[in-house]
């Protein structure tokens, strides 16, 4: 089990060097293929809004849109390509045996972002931006495509570049299906780590099997674990930050979780762990659905 091909969404925004490191981190490890994924509108939607509710859409205005499309397009490519120059990596498409990594650029017409959870589907891991508050809407629509859409494991890239991903692992267990489908799918991580910790949270999660009894069965599996239980008053924090926190104090380089065990409207709410890691990690984090 490895992790060959990763999709890579671009979109231009400040934190496209910390997607591309945290994809090319993870190709340098599985010897993988990282496909750059570009998506536009089928057609331009630019409209200008006329009294009364009537729409018009000019030819100035749709040869504008287009021209701007074409311009970041342009840009983002470019970016791409240069990054991937500059770190030695070969530009076109892949090849068998995939055994170093390779870089190739591809561009779909699509008018939202569903391209994305479509295409996630023929990948190992999709490799997305951590969303910011007050920025660009396009990250978390991008994530939430390939989150519920795809099928597959995301990797949350934060906004500065991580150094490593396989030397100590944190496991964010609540004992749900969401986070034990997280830990079959970051399997290819947790096999290379040095070092795993599980932690968990006193009187937090679903009903189901402890972090004892996962240890238990990994350890079956030839890995080393170690269990960190935390004693936190809830009512004071949030169990997304005592996560972070642990993971940042035993320096776990990726954290696991598993993504929206609530309701996604019920923790947008009255807030949630996943929301709560969503919005805040510093480090990378592994996450399914």
């Amino acid at each position: 089990m490895t992790m060959k091909t990763i999709l890579v969404p671009i979109e231009e925004s400040e934190g496209l060097d910390a997607i591309l490191d945290t994809a090319l981190l993870t190709a340098n490890i599985f010897g993988s293929y990282i496909e750059g994924l570009y998506y536009q509108p089928t057609a331009a939607s630019a409209m200008v809004v006329a009294g009364e509710g009537l729409v018009v859409t000019t030819p100035e205005l749709v040869e504008s849109v287009e021209q701007q499309d074409r311009d970041r397009r342009e840009q983002v490519h470019k970016h791409f390509e240069d990054f991937m120059k500059s770190k030695g990596v070969p530009i076109g498409p892949p090849t068998l045996p995939q055994d170093s990594p390779r870089a190739n650029w591809i561009e779909e017409e699509s008018p939202n972002s569903e391209i994305v959870g479509s295409r996630s589907r023929v990948f190992d891991l999709t490799v997305v931006a951590r969303p910011k508050k007050g920025a660009n809407i396009a990250a978390m629509s991008i994530l939430e495509a390939a989150l519920f859409e795809g099928g597959k494991p995301i990797l949350i890239a934060p906004p500065t570049s991580p150094k490593k991903l396989d030397e100590h692992l944190a496991i964010a267990w609540n004992s749900s299906t969401e986070t034990a489908r997280s830990i079959a799918f970051s399997m290819p991580f947790i096999n290379r780590a040095k070092k795993v910790t599980i932690i968990t949270i006193e009187d937090f999660g679903v009903p189901g099997p402890t972090a004892a009894e996962l240890a238990r069965q990994m350890e079956r599996n030839g890995i080393e674990i170690e269990t960190d239980t935390k004693h936190v008053d809830r009512s004071k924090e949030s169990p997304g930050k005592v996560f972070l926190d642990e993971a940042k104090e035993i320096g776990a380089d990726l954290l696991i979780k598993g993504a929206y065990t609530q309701s996604r409207i019920r923790q947008m709410i009255f807030g949630g762990a996943t929301d709560y890691i969503l919005w805040n990690s510093e480090i990378p984090v592994l996450m399914a659905n």
